[in-house]
């Protein structure tokens, strides 16, 4: 029988290039997404940190943490959505561990 819902993770690392509105921005339009398609558990803030490499001549980003619970249709979605959005760097959405399984 297949889950109803699932835990997930994702990981967006946002451009500083057109400045720190257009990162808030953003993080509350995936916000909103995430809320209208799924249930919003919490937005871990790293900040700005130096990237391991050059991501289209920048050398930092701002980095922000989703975890969530949805349907196992949504992760597709939003990763389009991602892919598509200018200011969005690099993004990855994994299925999170349950604490027992750990």
């Amino acid at each position: 029988m297949a889950k109803l819902n699932e835990n997930y993770e994702a990981m967006i690392i946002f451009s500083l290039k057109e400045g720190e509105e257009k990162v808030k921005t953003l993080e509350e339009k995936f916000k909103k997404l995430i809320e209208q398609n799924g249930t919003l558990e919490n937005i871990d803030e790293w900040g700005k940190r130096k990237l391991a490499y050059e991501i289209n001549y920048e050398t930092e980003g701002y980095y922000v943490l989703y975890t969530f619970t949805s349907k196992s249709e949504f992760p597709a979605e939003l990763d389009r959505v991602l892919k598509i959005t200018d200011g969005v760097m690099r993004s990855m959405t994994t299925v999170k561990m349950p604490e027992a399984a750990k």
